[in-house]
């Protein structure tokens, strides 16, 4: 679990604590014993988005360097092989939004609100959430959230596909920890292949999505590890058979 704690800022980012954010994602991901991501933020935030008072006199030529230099890339939440997912306990803002974007699943509580907050303060939509949340709740609603700015409470982000699932705040943690469990307990190849085959899809044509989804079937079926699981599948289907006396379909 990454949780992002800057509770007194409400986790609003500085370039040092986005870099380490990049940076626990990468480690996770390199790691074999982690088989699920859950990020969430301290306190009564998720993230505020940028902390200000460390951008002060920032221009364009400075973010550029910052941007090209950071060890780990922005969109590296993108680029994992295993499952993330978010538990957005609060307020979620600007390049906070974008960051709980990138989640695969979201988990929020009845206390999340969410807001672009680009065209308050005179920027565009950073760190790809025009990209981002079109492909999640549509062109008209993007449009809505970009333009306006306006907060979104978290029964809004659900009905709107935003968030998933509304978890009371006591039970929000937990919920998000089971279910990144459950998706452990599955086969971490297909985890990782079915995310990157998501993701790609939305780059990609009706023919060339299905070729390669047929491509990885084959290479599927080819490995020790189907094999394994379905061998097991079918011992356990025998068995309960055996125990009600039937014969397993």
């Amino acid at each position: 679990m990454i949780t992002l704690n800057r509770p007194s800022r409400l986790n609003a980012f500085t370039p040092e604590m986005r870099e380490a954010y990049l940076e626990a994602l990468d480690r996770a991901d390199h790691d074999a014993d982690v088989r699920a991501i859950v990020v969430t933020g301290a306190g009564r935030a998720f993230c505020a988005g940028a902390d200000f008072t460390a951008l002060d006199g920032l221009n364009a030529a400075a973010m550029r360097s910052r941007m090209q230099n950071q060890k780990v890339p922005f969109d590296r939440a993108l680029r994992l092989g295993k499952p993330l997912i978010a538990a957005v306990n609060g307020a979620v803002a600007g390049i906070g939004m974008a960051h709980a974007l990138m989640a695969d699943i979201r988990f929020a509580a009845p206390e999340a609100k969410f807001t672009t907050a680009f065209a308050r303060l005179g920027l565009t939509a950073e760190g790809g959430t025009a990209w981002l949340l079109t492909r999640l709740v549509g062109t008209a609603r993007a449009m809505d959230m970009l333009c306006s700015s306006r907060v979104i409470g978290a029964g809004e982000a659900e009905r709107i596909g935003l968030v998933q699932w509304i978890v009371p705040a006591d039970e929000l943690l937990d919920r998000a920890l089971a279910y990144a469990a459950a998706l452990a307990a599955n086969s971490a190849y297909s985890l990782a292949r079915m995310r990157d085959q998501v993701y790609s899809a939305w780059e990609q044509d009706w023919p060339s999505a299905y070729e390669r989804s047929q491509q990885l079937v084959y290479e599927s079926l080819d490995r020790p590890e189907f094999t394994e699981l379905a061998a097991r599948r079918n011992a356990e289907r025998g068995s309960r058979a055996a125990s009600a006396g039937t014969e397993p379909a």
